[in-house]
């Protein structure tokens, strides 16, 4: 956490800021939790292991901002710290899966700084320097899994990392995110390419969906496919900002919202993943809610009872609908 802490803090107002992770922290040390978990330092991704994601050429550049500064885009800013920060971004991602693996954890959530998932193979962007989730999957599917799901429930699409995989059967990547937003990625017809095609699902969102919309495309949609792919780990974008009143978006989920998210994620591996998940920070703005929404889904982590969230029910038909046609050819366990 204190090298994620020291990752440059942009320019003033900026909301990717260190004190979204003391907020998360503080959240979980408040709920009473923190003493339940175990705290571990990450390590630094290892070159190989970005390689499988980044081009070499954009390793270096990440790498020449050490001891300086860069603006890779408008939004996207590095500081003297910022690639040592984002090596153990990256590091305790895989660190994790690795632990997961081989059974030293039942699951883990890895609080890091930069987030990953707009990063793509050859650029950064949307607040991101390397794909953290992305190096990760890659990992897992290096170590020999035969298959990573990866669920982002980031209120904005995770174009790097359905770049990266949308040609893979092997990963399947769930993304529920308000559209159309930032970045421009994530509509229903992006559904993969090639062998990977049907293992993309987007899943596009109007504004103002909270609790009970999401508890039912999540439910009605997002479990069955999960459970029919039939991963071996789970790997979850664990992004915050659809809480409502988080200043970057236009949802209204709540604490109890993320908890109904995290408990379908882990419904789905508790499949043939037998448990094993690994959930990622990335976005999440509004201090308040990333402390309330990060300790509700470490409740759900440890197993604790989740809040009782109750699926809106007509009025969101047509888009659960939509979301069918789409998918049946591919996941036929949409058609009941």
């Amino acid at each position: 956490m204190p090298r994620a802490l020291h990752h440059s803090r942009p320019s003033p107002g900026h909301p990717e800021r260190p004190e979204r992770l003391t907020a998360l922290r503080d959240g979980i040390r408040r709920s009473g939790l923190e003493p339940r978990v175990e705290l571990l330092a990450p390590r630094d991704a290892t070159r190989e292991e970005l390689l499988r994601v980044h081009a070499a050429e954009h390793i270096a550049a990440v790498a020449a901002t050490a001891g300086g500064a860069r603006q890779f885009d408008a939004d996207t800013q590095a500081g003297p710290h910022s690639y040592a920060a984002a090596l153990k971004a990256a590091g305790a991602v895989t660190d994790a899966v690795e632990r997961v693996l081989d059974g030293r954890l039942d699951r883990a959530f890895c609080l890091v700084r930069p987030p990953g998932h707009h990063a793509e193979a050859d650029r950064a962007m949307g607040f991101c320097l390397f794909n953290n989730v992305a190096v990760a999957a890659a990992h897992a599917l290096a170590r020999g899994l035969s298959r990573v799901a990866i669920v982002d429930f980031d209120v904005h699409h995770g174009n790097g990392t359905q770049h990266t995989f949308e040609s893979d059967r092997r990963v399947l990547y769930v993304s529920s995110h308000a559209y159309p937003f930032y970045p421009g990625t994530g509509a229903l017809a992006e559904t993969g390419r090639g062998e990977g095609r049907g293992f993309t699902v987007n899943l596009p969102l109007p504004a103002g969906m909270g609790d009970g919309e999401y508890a039912r495309i999540y439910r009605d949609v997002v479990e069955p496919i999960g459970r029919a792919f039939e991963a071996d780990l789970m790997l979850v974008s664990a992004g915050f900002d659809a809480f409502g009143g988080d200043p970057l978006a236009p949802m209204a989920l709540t604490a109890s919202g993320y908890s109904e998210l995290a408990a379908v994620c882990l419904a789905i591996a508790a499949g043939a993943a037998q448990g094993r998940a690994v959930f990622v920070l990335e976005g999440g703005y509004d201090l308040r809610g990333l402390a309330a929404s990060g300790a509700a889904v470490m409740r759900a982590l440890l197993g604790d009872p989740t809040p009782t969230v109750v699926p809106t029910g007509r009025a969101i038909d047509p888009l659960i609908a939509e979301y069918r046609r789409a998918f049946q050819p591919y996941w036929p366990i949409l058609r009941g």
